[in-house]
Parts: C-alpha cells; structure tokens; sequence
C-alpha cells in the first residue's frame, strides 16, 4: 500500500500468466466433414459456375461468330424484299384511312336523305 497525504492507493496484483491451451491441429474441411458432403458442395459449386457462365459464354460466342462470318446475300435479298413490302403496306394503309372516310361520309349521306322522306309522309 502506497500513503500519500490523505490518499491511500492500493497496489494492484500482477495478472496470473494464461495457462497454455493445447492448439487443436487445423484439419482442412474434407477432412472433417463426411465425404458425401464435400462431393454435395463440389457439385453445387460447378452447377451454379455453370449457370452463371454459360448464357455469358453464349453471347460472347454469338458476338465472335457475328464478326467473323459475312451475311448470307440471300438473308440480305430476302430482308430487302420484306423492307419494300412493308413500304407498300403503310401505302396502303393511307389508302384504306381514305376509303373509310369516304364510306362513313357516304353513309351520314344516305342516312339523311332516308331520314328526310320519311318525315314528309308523316307531316302530310
């Protein structure tokens, strides 16, 4: 005990030294685990790489066979004859959007005209 004036200080007890533990040996997982399981994980491990990878794969395979083969010449004609059909459609398209107007006038038409003969009668 250490007396100063009016202060009593008591010495701290030094700290007991830590037992030695024995250090279990570091065994790798397939050795503690059933081999049942590490096969189980080894074929999860491939399937999910295998999902993950393959459409990867794919794409970068379509895009290397894309750069290297030239386009069929008959795709190409066959494309080009679809593209002016298309241009021929929408022609005919303006020209279907006439003749409805054309119809719908000429119906409004008629159905005055029959309208208008059958009041004369009825006023008559």
């Amino acid at each position: 005990m250490i007396q100063g004036p009016g202060v009593v200080v008591q010495e701290i007890p030094p700290v007991p030294p830590m037992p030695d533990l024995p250090v279990p040996p570091m065994m790798p997982p397939w050795m503690v685990l059933p081999p049942e399981v590490v096969a189980m994980i080894a074929l999860a491990f491939f399937a999910a790489c295998a999902l993950v990878l393959y459409p990867l794969m794919r794409a970068i395979a379509r895009r290397i066979e894309g750069r290297t083969q030239a386009a069929d010449p008959a795709l190409k004609g066959e494309v080009e004859e679809l593209r002016a059909r298309l241009g021929e459609m929408e022609g005919l398209q303006f020209r279907v959007a006439d003749l409805e107007e054309r119809l719908d006038f000429a119906e409004r038409m008629l159905a005055q005209h029959r309208g208008g003969e059958r009041l004369k009668p009825g006023e008559g």
